[in-house]
């Protein structure tokens, strides 16, 4: 065998696969894509039927130049990168920098790093699929001819340093609509009434469902005090008892996308930082001496939950193993893929079942070990029984209404024993278990709980809610949305308050702007419907220049008529009553990165800026003469701080209130947390003083 090279994109992965080759394979890291459009200009020739020009990337001509000279030395090449369109156009660039014939079998790709998946690849290379670097093609220039051409017009137009990429802008706009929905909703009251009732010593509690024979339709607190005097004490009698066995399925392994929102509802991820940690997993983590560095997780950028015959059967093995023959399901569990999934690749599973997290936990990083387990439990459980509960619902009657009661109980826990999804986390205390009852019987009333509501709007977007919605609509892809939600942070589009996400006033402005002059640009289903002729392109059904003609022409058009109409649009600083120290102008609010901040409008000759604190109105427990204000962190996060500072160094993560410890006297905080809900709290460091979420519930 000759001298084989090796390419791959990052020292991680070569240093893994490393292991597994013999002494004729040298493996070498590209960093990355090695040729991209030119920075400082637009890069692609339209009236040349839309020739792109390429230039080697700042910084890679040492690395190249290595490559160059090793690959005059070996025998053969294989590209190895990633095992989608992106690391498919990658390993286009260098077959062309390293002068690789076209038609000759040079690529190789593996969905996991380890020894078997990796020898298996390395024996079958294939020639580099065109269709799929023209779809990847397709997309860098869509992105160029909107933020070359769209971008500058914002700077004329409103200011320097904006933006408009052709997903983001779309994403703005959902934030925007949304928020504009809250806006203008009008709530509207209603009422519940339940009852606490008793049987023997056992409390439960049951609602009003109907009234005669209608569905109880409560507007008004006058309505409901009727209902509560017409029952008075009257006792409860069971009407109707009906049980039945409810099996409940595991969901199915991670997708990059479920992947995302998941680690942001349970372990506090944004999305970058999934996809991070994700790529380490993938690429290989030292473990032990004798194991060396191991791809611990399959490919994390994928649409599909197809998982492996070989992978199935060894969790099946573990499953019984482990928990016994009654936690195996009838038949192994085959998942469908949704939509227009490109199913490409396995859904996300740790590479060997073996591997417990536990085991390898002294290996990893603690965020490493989280994302791992997270990753390990949901492929585990996705092999797993159905969860078998046993679902009463009891219907008692009293005068002309009928209350509803419903229990469950767990007959076999099945997925559950490993992992519950997060929305099966907010549903599992909704249901309390009742105390044997029979028909007929009577049971006492404690109370009658008739509670006030009212109609609430869409809540504003989160990552994981807003990640849901993209998908959903088909809008980008689940492997770009990261750095979209960097972008649109970023650019002051958008900011983040209390994990939602919340326009600014130029996302507004920016928004209806596209509106009015590109449909197109900013509309939900046409980005939508260009991400499937994108996906139609890598399949090899459709041209990708003619593609980029289909979007360029109307576009073209658009940005004249949009060029000659708009006249410049100035944004209005807001002026505050507070006084620059340095010069003596009224400082103004301006909008930074973090949120709003204050600034000296008489910059540059006067650059005086200070933080933007939104007064609580609560005294300072440490001065007693500054008053808490809500700061920011460097990444973003509100705290609480004293108004004083640096004289006073207060400061909490946790709301203060205006309410002081019966116990102690320090002031008391809302501490939030999953398993407990919400809590007052005394801030003192010696006192355990708490009150429960009923009562915070009721004075906020």
């Amino acid at each position: 065998m000759g001298k084989i090279l090796v390419v791959v994109e990052s020292p991680t992965k070569a240093k893994t696969i490393g292991k597994y080759l013999g002494k004729n394979y040298t493996i070498k890291a590209s960093m990355g894509h090695v040729r991209d459009l030119p920075k400082s200009q637009f890069g692609v020739d339209i009236e040349n039927n839309f020739q792109v020009k390429y230039i080697t990337i700042r910084g890679k001509g040492e690395m190249l130049k290595e490559l160059k000279n090793l690959a005059k030395k070996s025998d053969e090449i294989l590209l190895a990168t990633d095992p989608d369109r992106e690391g498919e156009a990658i390993a286009w660039h260098l077959q062309e920098f390293l002068k690789i014939p076209e038609d000759k079998n040079c690529r190789v790709e593996f969905n996991e790093i380890t020894k078997n998946k990796v020898l298996e690849a390395i024996k079958k290379p294939r020639k580099i699929d065109l269709d799929r670097v023209d779809a990847q093609q397709a997309r860098r220039v869509l992105d160029r001819i909107v933020g070359y051409k769209l971008s500058p017009l914002l700077w004329r137009k409103i200011k320097k340093g904006l933006s408009a990429g052709r997903v983001q802008s779309v994403v703005v706009r959902l934030i925007c609509d949304r928020e504009e929905e809250i806006k203008n909703f009008v709530p509207e009251e209603y009422w519940t009434l339940a009852a606490n009732l008793k049987k023997n010593k056992q409390s439960f509690e049951a609602k009003l469902s109907k009234i005669g024979q209608k569905k109880a339709d409560l507007k008004s607190e006058k309505q409901v005090q009727e209902i509560v005097e017409s029952i008075g004490k009257s006792p409860f009698t069971v009407e109707l008892i009906k049980k039945k066995k409810q099996k409940k399925n595991p969901a199915p392994p991670f997708t990059t996308s479920s992947l995302q929102q998941e680690a942001y509802r349970k372990l506090n991820f944004a999305a970058k930082k999934t996809m991070r940690i994700a790529q380490q997993l993938y690429e290989g983590v030292e473990l032990s001496k004798k194991e060396g560095s191991i791809g611990l997780i399959t490919y994390m950028r994928t649409d599909s939950v197809r998982i492996s015959d070989e992978a199935k059967n060894e969790a099946l093995k573990y499953i019984e193993a482990t928990f016994g023959k009654e936690y195996l399901p009838e038949k192994p569990r085959n998942y469908e893929r949704k939509g227009k999934a490109q199913d490409a690749h396995e859904a996300i599973r740790p590479t060997s079942i073996l591997r417990d997290p536990n085991t390898i936990k002294s290996y990893l990083s603690n965020d490493q070990y989280k994302l791992y387990k997270l990753i390990w439990e949901r492929f585990l459980a996705s092999q797993f029984a159905s969860a078998v509960l046993e679902v009463t619902s009891v219907d008692l009657r009293v005068n002309d209404y009928l209350f509803k009661a419903t229990g469950t109980v767990v007959v076999f826990p099945g997925y559950t024993k490993v992992y519950v999804e997060s929305k099966d986390e907010q549903d599992k205390d909704e249901q309390g278990v009742l105390p044997e009852l029979e028909e007929k019987e009577e049971v006492y009333l404690e109370k009658l709980l008739p509670k006030q509501h009212f109609t609430q709007p869409s809540p504003r977007y989160t990552e994981a809610s807003l990640i849901k919605t993209l998908e959903e609509k088909g809008i980008g892809r689940p492997s770009t949305y990261a750095p979209i939600l960097d972008t649109i942070v970023s650019r002051g589009y958008v900011v983040k308050e209390k994990k939602q996400y919340v326009p600014t006033e130029l996302g507004f402005l920016v928004v209806e702007l596209l509106k009015k002059y590109f449909q197109e640009i900013i509309d939900v289903e046409f980005t939508a419907n260009l991400e499937n002729m994108l996906d139609s392109i890598a399949e090899g059904k459709s041209d990708w220049k003619k593609v980029l003609l289909l979007f360029f022409e109307p576009f073209q058009q658009e940005l004249k008529i949009a060029d000659k109409e708009i006249g410049q649009i100035e944004i209005a600083d807001e002026v505050t009553e507070e006084v620059c120290e340095k010069c003596g102008r009224n400082l103004v609010i301006k909008q930074g990165r973090f949120g709003k901040f204050l600034a000296c409008p008489g910059f540059p000759d006067c650059r005086n800026t200070k933080p933007l604190l939104k007064d609580t109105g609560i005294e300072c427990p440490k001065c007693q003469e500054g008053k808490i204000v809500i700061r920011r962190s460097k990444k973003g996060k509100n705290f609480y701080g004293c108004s004083k500072y640096p004289e006073c160094n207060f400061v909490s993560w946790n709301e203060p209130v205006n309410k002081k410890c019966p116990q102690c006297g320090e002031i008391l905080v809302i501490k939030k947390s999953k398993k407990e809900g919400m809590k007052y709290v005394c801030s003192g460091q010696d006192c355990q003083y708490s009150e429960d979420e009923e009562k915070v519930s009721s004075k906020m």
